[in-house]
Formats: structure tokens, sequence, C-alpha cells
């Protein structure tokens, strides 16, 4: 999938390398149903795609079985919408539909949306070797690298699968330990409580 985003006042489509489209294919089993930020340029190509302005993906329905996104990484202010809000329909479409979820988002551990959204309730996270990911720009390869480290963050059932196919890309780490613990807003007693129950473990 690819998304629009604006830089220096100027609307750019910034897109998935061919890569990992089609890693992120292999991981579904060959089918992308849904691209909720897609557009023109594409070469994602899934079965259902919103685009803007025609349909705003942030509005309308994850319910599919596959989901690919590689959202905006900046604030849209005229929608007054962040990464943020991408996140965290991610995590819901995985909670509320069972939905394999796969997203292409900045480094950014130690966020607010990461701590709400990625740490404690996503499987997997692959951190990307490439340090300067060559986005596709208007579906074209120009070359020019991202000013940000990037990483697909996986929510879904599928983590052997996730694994195999995005290790070759960077480093995987299983982030189901995690699941259903309050991850940066912990006291130090509950920092010390959860490291003495992984002792016990």
């Amino acid at each position: 999938m690819t998304a629009g985003r604006t830089v220096n006042s100027l609307s750019q489509h910034w897109g998935t390398p061919e890569k990992y489209v089609a890693a992120v294919r292999r991981v579904f089993g060959g089918q992308i149903l849904l691209d909720p930020c897609s557009n023109e340029a594409s070469i994602v190509h899934a079965t259902v795609e919103y685009r803007l302005p025609h349909r705003d993906g942030l509005k309308a329905s994850w319910k599919y079985a596959s989901v690919y996104v590689n959202p905006p990484y900046g604030a849209d202010r005229l929608r007054g919408t962040t990464i943020k809000d991408w996140l965290r329909k991610c995590a819901e479409a995985y909670q509320n539909y069972d939905s394999e979820v796969l997203a292409l988002v900045p480094v950014a551990t130690n966020t607010r949306h990461w701590k709400s959204y990625v740490w404690g309730t996503a499987t997997a996270v692959c951190f990307l070797y490439d340090t300067r990911l060559k986005f596709l720009v208007g579906g074209e390869d120009t070359g020019k690298g991202a000013p940000m480290s990037c990483a697909m963050v996986y929510w879904g059932q599928m983590y052997n699968r996730f694994f195999k196919e995005f290790l070759r890309h960077g480093a995987v780490l299983d982030l189901r330990p995690l699941h259903g613990k309050s991850v940066g807003s912990r006291s130090d007693s509950e920092q010390k409580r959860l490291l003495d129950d992984a002792e016990i473990r």
C-alpha cells in the first residue's frame, strides 16, 4: 500500500518498495484484501482500496481478513489526525475482527502511540535493515532514502510466517510476552513485580 504524505506543503505519495509488498503478500498467503490509505500510484493492488478524498481510511470499515497499512507519517492538520490514529485502527482491527494486519511505520519506540498500540498489543515487529528505506514516489523509485528508520509491525496469529518472511529484511522481535501489559507507564513497584514474575517463569 502507499500513503499520501505532505512534505514542505507539497502532496507526495510515498509508496512501499516492491520487495516489502511481496513479503507482505507472502505473510498473508498471497492476497492483501484491504489497503486503507492507497493512491493512484500504489503497487500494492489490494482487493479493496480506500483513497482520499473519496474514502477516508480512518472512518471506513477495516473488517477484512488481511490489511496492509503504509500510513501518512506526518500530521493531517485538515482532518486533525496523526500516525497514532492509524496505529490505533491497526490494533482495533486485530482485536475486533481477528484481522491480520501489517503496517510500515517510522521507528518511534518512545512515543505514546507505540506504547499504546504496538508494545502490549502487536504480535511482532521487524526493525528493517534499510536505514534509509527508499519509498516509491508517485510509483517510481527515485533513489531518495527516507529520513528515518522504519519498522514493519504485525498484529495477527501467524508469527512463524511473519518471522520467516521478514527475518531477511530486519531484526524480528516477538512481542507476545508483552500482551496485556501496561508498557511505558509503569511505576517502579509495577516494574519490579513484572521482573519478579519473569524470573519465576
